[in-house]
């Protein structure tokens, strides 16, 4: 997964952001129309990811593609599928379209809701839900 890339990282661009943004979200979309053909538990075993890692980091970034074509053929295989209709242990965290938007949201803006001086919001918003 490691590339010899000579490109240097900066951060894209508003428009950049976007497109790549929605390349990942039909990357996820994909995925849930086809999240059956998976194995709810992961078959792999112990190590199989590591032998396809390469023993240092990338120099420079990889594109999206190259990076979605190893979740895809890498990662993806290594995964229990919390959302495939065939499983059926614990509880599904992002079950629903307006979980995983949420959470999208909470990333892209970076919340960090541990005390309220951190993020007044997500404190006063998180005790009005609890209660």
């Amino acid at each position: 997964m490691c590339s010899a890339s000579t490109n240097t990282f900066s951060p894209p661009d508003p428009k950049t952001f976007s497109d790549e943004s929605k390349a990942v979200i039909d990357f996820i979309a994909e995925y849930y129309r086809n999240v059956e053909k998976y194995p709810a538990q992961s078959k792999g075993r112990p190590g199989y990811l590591s032998a396809k890692l390469l023993e240092c980091a990338p120099f420079s970034p990889e594109s999206l593609e190259d990076i979605l074509r190893d979740t895809e053929q890498c990662v993806l295989p290594g995964l229990t599928h919390w959302q495939s209709p065939n499983f059926f242990a614990f509880s599904q965290a992002n079950a629903s379209t307006a979980a995983f938007l949420g959470e999208m949201l909470c990333s892209g803006l970076n919340v960090n809701g541990f005390n309220w001086i951190a993020s007044p919001a997500v404190t006063e918003s998180e005790s009005t839900v609890v209660d």
